[in-house]
């Protein structure tokens, strides 16, 4: 059967083929960069993504919904003149906004660093992220312009090559150049990703204006930005506060400097990365999702927007579950495998329940901004970072609980997000929970799947077989028996074919 491209099932399906693509090459990369590093200059990293994530929020985030939002709902109106203008309206609003961040950044780098950020030696690539971020800016404008008028295509072909210069550009410069201090290395990282992120821009730009004939038209664009972007910027000013705070509450409940940022490094730049990799789904899957809810909206159609939902969530549940139940069992081998870092896992069990919670609120949030709820959307979010925020602060400093209190305020923030987002996206679209179909049958699944593969694993490693073919074997016996199990349960995959 030939999908339709236009359907919400070809979007995600390719976006998702990109992002499993992408998400592997960018592992691989982690891998090869942390054994290049170590885990203190991977910690050293970790600690200026936070800048790069608040200026992201500031300027574009919001702009690039409104885009996306805007675009698919002209598009299904036919009117190509207003996403045009559109388009041209947020990149003026976006180089505007980066223009005035980027020169309190210039004037104030070194109180940034010091004060804030607690490490002088993040001066060099706190200024280089400046340039990266003006292009990433610039790039994700124009593939939410591609995934609002549903083609898909360009932004994931172009997604593909960068990962490929990213990997080839930041390792390359790390061979060539090493060995550097920690200041000078981040800066070469980050020099690499400026690189990536060039071609990117430069291509979709280009790109886009083939598809664009310049007119102009009425938008609606404040409206969805500033609500998004003020949610993002708050939310990503509490969790660059909580990546800031992990190793200074490490260090105040006794740990050494040097140890502490190795194990934020471990946390943040290891552990949460694998478990993270199955999630290139989740990702697809709002990109397309929000422009879809947005147009069955605008249409009045709401039983479609319901569908989409609940087919949403069941796909969410169906794939994301046995993934977590897998890296349970055999994450800290391949961690430590891979990673060649022994604490690689340290805590995944709990760590994974938020992930996995994490999917199912990313979910609901785009939901609520295809629906147009941007506001409940925020004020979930927003609440979600307090509670991360107060339980990294309070648990961490105390004596013999360290990480701990970062992954309890991981798992309390990611369980009130998925009870809010829930409630609010029940308000708006009428849908009711499906709870054996979402939670109950694919869990089951996978709790057998997990048990079975613990007991294969251990068999197949007392045999004499290596950890990574063991582990694969266990993969291919896992995914065959799960999916017995969700059939038992009456659970067909053919429903996820049917995301309209």
């Amino acid at each position: 059967m030939k999908l339709d491209r236009t359907s919400m099932l070809y979007g995600t399906l390719i976006l998702t083929g990109t992002s499993i693509v992408s998400q592997f090459l960018g592992f691989v990369y982690r891998i090869l960069l942390s054994r290049l590093i170590g885990a203190e200059v991977m910690g050293l990293y970790q600690l200026i993504m936070p800048v790069f994530s608040v200026i992201m929020a500031l300027t574009a985030v919001g702009l690039t919904v409104a885009v996306s939002n805007l675009s698919s709902q002209y598009h299904a109106r036919g009117n190509r003149a207003a996403i045009a203008q559109v388009l041209r309206r947020c990149l003026a609003v976006f180089l505007l906004l980066f223009a005035a961040v980027a020169a309190v950044v210039v004037l104030l780098y070194d109180p940034i660093s010091v004060y804030l950020l607690g490490d002088a030696r993040t001066q060099l690539g706190l200024l280089l992220l400046l340039p990266c971020i003006l292009l990433t800016g610039v790039e994700n404008l124009h593939k939410h312009f591609f995934y609002g008028t549903g083609n898909i295509r360009p932004p994931a072909a172009v997604e593909l090559c960068e990962q490929f210069i990213r990997t080839g550009a930041v390792l390359g410069l790390l061979v060539v150049f090493l060995p550097q201090n920690p200041e000078r290395t981040v800066g070469l990282i980050v020099t690499g990703m400026i690189l990536c992120e060039l071609f990117s821009a430069v291509t979709l730009l280009l790109l886009a204006r083939r598809h664009l004939n310049r007119a102009g038209g009425l938008t609606g664009i404040a409206s969805i930005a500033v609500p998004i972007g003020l949610t993002s910027l708050l939310g990503n000013l509490m969790g660059s506060a909580t990546s800031v705070l992990i190793p200074q509450r490490l260090v105040h409940a006794g740990a050494e400097v040097s140890e502490a940022m190795s194990a934020f490094g471990v946390l943040c730049g290891m552990t949460l990365p694998m478990l993270c990799l199955p999630t290139a789904f989740i990702g697809a899957l709002g990109l397309v999702l929000v422009p879809k809810l947005a147009e069955g909206a605008a249409l009045g159609q709401r039983g479609l927007v319901q569908h989409r939902v609940d087919r949403s969530m069941l796909a969410t549940s169906v794939l994301i579950l046995p993934a977590m139940a897998f890296l349970v069992v055999l994450g800290p081998t391949l961690g430590a495998a891979l990673f060649r870092e022994p604490t690689v896992g340290r805590s995944i069990l709990p760590l994974s329940v938020g992930v996995l919670l994490s999917c199912y609120q990313s979910v609901l949030a785009s939901a609520l901004n295809g629906v147009g709820r941007p506001g409940a959307a925020a004020r979930n979010s927003i609440l979600c970072g307090v509670v991360q925020l107060g339980c990294t602060f309070f648990l961490m400093g105390l004596p013999g609980v360290g990480l701990k209190g970062y992954v309890a305020g991981f798992l309390a923030s990611a369980a009130l997000g998925v009870l809010l987002n829930w409630w609010a996206v029940r308000r708006a679209t009428g849908l009711r929970a499906q709870i054996f179909q979402w939670c109950t049958a694919p869990a089951l699944s996978a709790l057998l799947m997990g048990l079975v593969i613990n007991l294969l694993f251990q068999v197949l490693r007392r045999a004499g077989l290596e950890a990574l073919p063991a582990a694969l074997a266990c993969l291919l016996f896992g995914g065959v028996l799960y999916l017995a199990a969700l059939q038992a349960q009456g659970i067909h995959l053919r429903r996820l074919f049917r995301l309209r």
